[in-house]
């Protein structure tokens, strides 16, 4: 029988300020350090990816050769593809300077998601709390959208300054309230989108292997691969977007 569960922390001012925040799915392994708790299985996780990544792209480039093969074509075949999806999102002119942004927000919510789907963390037996993908947790989603947030303000004001904000009453002073309130909601759909998939997929599984432990949760793990890698390009390609945007002329 499953333990996960749904637990939104009481909201009370002024003490417990941050606690809006906080959507715990799960039974969460944490770390405290004085009068704080840290989700320590969040950081564990995103160690572990990022770990594997560093490692992974070490292991493929510590012998560059002119015409690539093995793991090194594997690493040049997904920097195309990242280019790629830069240059549309963004546009000839500025796409190279946002290719390592755009490409390491998706590597690690593509390492991230699949290594929920493949991995079986759940075997692992804590003190307390469970192991999953760092993606299954809220606060993992909304860093990554605020810093696609932060990434987008910094390229319009870098290019245009202060006039970048004029966007706001356009076409009409009468829409600022819509075009703030868009900015604001560009995050949050980012971070509930990859959260809300991945939360979904994973407690699908869940009950399934619970219930039928055999074949049947198979062609939903399989499943599941294919619906991480595509929240991990919707991600990538809704930042560039956003990031193109804010670069773009309006005359």
């Amino acid at each position: 029988m499953m333990n996960s569960f749904f637990e939104l922390e009481k909201f009370t001012m002024p003490n417990n300020l941050f606690d809006i925040a906080e959507v715990s799915v799960g039974q969460h392994y944490y770390w405290r350090f004085g009068e704080y708790e840290v989700h320590g299985q969040v950081l564990l996780m995103s160690w572990f990816v990022l770990g594997s990544i560093i490692i992974f792209g070490l292991f493929a480039n510590r012998d560059l050769k002119p015409l690539p093969e093995g793991a090194q074509n594997f690493t040049e075949l997904v920097t195309e593809f990242i280019r790629d999806l830069a240059k549309t999102q963004i546009g000839e002119e500025e796409y190279l300077k946002w290719v390592p942004f755009l490409g390491t927000i998706f590597i690690f919510i593509f390492v991230s998601n699949w290594s929920g789907a493949l991995l079986p963390w759940k075997l692992i037996e804590l003190p307390n709390g469970e192991l999953a993908a760092p993606t299954n947790d809220i606060n993992t989603t909304v860093a990554l959208a605020l810093l696609t947030s932060i990434s987008y303000f910094y390229a319009g004001l870098r290019k245009k300054g202060l006039g970048y904000f004029k966007r706001y009453i356009e076409p009409a002073v009468f829409l600022l309230p819509i075009n703030v309130l868009e900015d604001i909601s560009k995050p949050l759909s980012l971070s509930f989108r990859l959260f809300g998939n991945i939360l979904a997929d994973e407690l699908v599984v869940g009950v399934l292997v619970a219930l039928v432990p055999l074949f049947v949760p198979i062609p939903v793990m399989l499943l599941g691969t294919f619906t991480s890698a595509i929240q991990a390009l919707v991600f990538a390609t809704l930042a560039g977007a956003y990031i193109g945007e804010a670069l773009e002329d309006h005359h």
